[in-house]
């Protein structure tokens, strides 16, 4: 029997064969939409590039050239593959080094926001009244705002930096998993198995994330890659704003406002970062809906 026999056996003979025969299948369905793939190789040089950087970048992201002779100097110029800005600075170099950035506020706001919503929609799905009602109006309030206005919110009264641009996305991000986890959670609650946990005495801390958070989590994977580029966004656009990361570190959306003064005669300056986070928000887009068809049963044929 062939290692690819094994793991598509319909009677696998142990739990880790059946898991990993379900992981195998979920991979051979997820690789044949080409789409997704397509996105997986965009996230996956996002993060190469981001651990490279250093190894990548021809120039030193903060440190210009010559300004008299190396300023503003266009796209395929040697030694500059995207150009220079106007300090006489490598943009490829910058972008390079700007994917690190891009990369830790992606993770940082998903390990932080993400268990915030579980937490919080597991725990009023399961009990509900009155923890239901507080914790959805709750809820609701940080819904109510627009992602971008409340993060701006947030970074003025904690100031700008781009710890703080973290902190106020992540505020900002958990409601709708929270909404999405009591959704999934209110189905289950009332299952056989749950009532079955139950009977045998398990207390309720064990049951939720025991049994109704892994039941939760493929959903709210799903949605928190699909958020991935309007948290990209955000980020981006607190840098456009003066509020992100600070000068001169090389972030994306710091250095479209940088070069927006310019974009008439200089369209480079402002274009290519711009480029750079419209790719990267496609891949994290197209990674979502792949993993979407394969890890939503609702979705499903």
């Amino acid at each position: 029997m062939t290692r690819r026999d094994w793991l598509l056996s319909d009677q696998p003979a142990s739990r880790s064969q059946a898991r990993l025969g379900q992981a195998f299948r979920t991979w051979l369905a997820f690789r044949s939409n080409w789409l997704a793939m397509v996105g997986l190789g965009i996230v996956v040089l996002l993060i190469l590039v981001a651990l490279g950087a250093n190894l990548i970048a021809p120039h030193d992201p903060l440190l210009g050239g010559d300004l008299r002779t190396e300023r503003f100097l266009p796209p395929l110029t040697e030694g500059h593959l995207l150009g220079t800005d106007d300090l006489a600075r490598d943009i490829f170099s910058r972008i390079v080094h700007g994917s690190r950035l891009t990369l830790m506020v992606v993770v940082l706001v998903a390990v932080i926001a993400t268990p915030i919503g579980l937490l919080v929609g597991t725990t009023a799905g399961y009990f509900g009244g009155w923890i239901d009602t507080v914790l959805m109006r709750l809820t609701d309030i940080f819904l109510a705002f627009p992602r971008l206005i409340l993060a701006l919110a947030f970074v003025a009264a904690l100031g700008p930096g781009i710890e703080n641009a973290i902190i106020a996305i992540a505020i900002t991000s958990w409601p709708p998993y929270a909404r999405l986890a009591r959704a999934e959670t209110l189905t289950i609650r009332d299952s056989d198995f749950i009532n079955a946990a139950r009977l045998q005495g398990a207390s309720s801390a064990r049951i939720l994330w025991g049994h109704v958070t892994p039941l939760c989590l493929s959903s709210v994977i799903i949605r928190v890659t699909l958020d991935m580029a309007g948290i990209i966004l955000t980020a981006a656009g607190l840098g456009f704003l003066g509020l992100g990361a600070q000068p001169p570190q090389p972030e994306w959306g710091a250095m479209i406002a940088a070069g927006r003064r310019f974009l008439i005669d200089q369209w480079w300056v402002a274009t290519m970062p711009g480029i750079a986070i419209f790719i990267v928000s496609l891949g994290f887009n197209l990674l979502g809906d792949g993993l979407r068809d394969v890890l939503d049963p609702k979705a499903r044929k």
